[in-house]
């Protein structure tokens, strides 16, 4: 069966000195890349991180890249309070939202507005792990081209939320 030798982040492009050989009785359930296509999967991408002592599955790669043509990367830095509880994981859906402070006055009216939020669909790419001192996790959300500088904007003024989409990405 192949292994994962050493630490292969998400995207990383898989070598040869990340993956080594062993021999192992598995049951049939367990899906482990077979030595005999060891091949295969180097030059595939990490489609989620891969830790030194594991087996390898086809489904931990990927051939497509992370971030795919029409989209950009936002990083999203989240302080603990607005990190879900739910794991982050790469492929996931989220939904970007504009939260800009309720009930400011329209200076021109005089009116309260009570503007409901906008939203940028997205996928999570990458979620690092909590910075020490701060709890502040990073995630890596593909958006599309045309919405990503949006989403930046949102994210250097401290006004965007994430949040989790349903399975089915609405």
């Amino acid at each position: 069966m192949v292994t994962v030798v050493r630490d292969v982040q998400v995207g990383q492009v898989l070598t040869e000195n990340d993956l080594g050989r062993a021999s192992v009785a598995l049951d049939p359930a367990v899906k482990a890349v077979r030595t005999d296509d060891l091949k295969s999967v180097v030059g595939k991408r990490a489609a989620v991180e891969l830790k030194p002592g594991t087996l390898l599955a086809a489904s931990q790669v990927t051939k497509d890249a992370l971030v795919k043509a029409g989209e950009q990367l936002v990083p999203i830095g989240l302080e603990p309070k607005e990190i879900p509880a739910t794991a982050l994981v790469p492929g996931q859906r989220v939904q970007l939202v504009h939260v800009p402070a309720q009930g400011t006055t329209d200076t021109d009216t005089g009116k309260t507005s009570d503007v409901l939020p906008q939203t940028i669909g997205g996928r999570v790419v990458k979620a690092s792990g909590a910075a020490p001192g701060t709890g502040i996790v990073v995630v890596d959300v593909a958006t599309a081209a045309a919405e990503g500088p949006t989403a930046a904007a949102w994210e250097s003024a401290g006004t965007l939320r994430l949040v989790l989409a349903a399975p089915d990405g609405s």
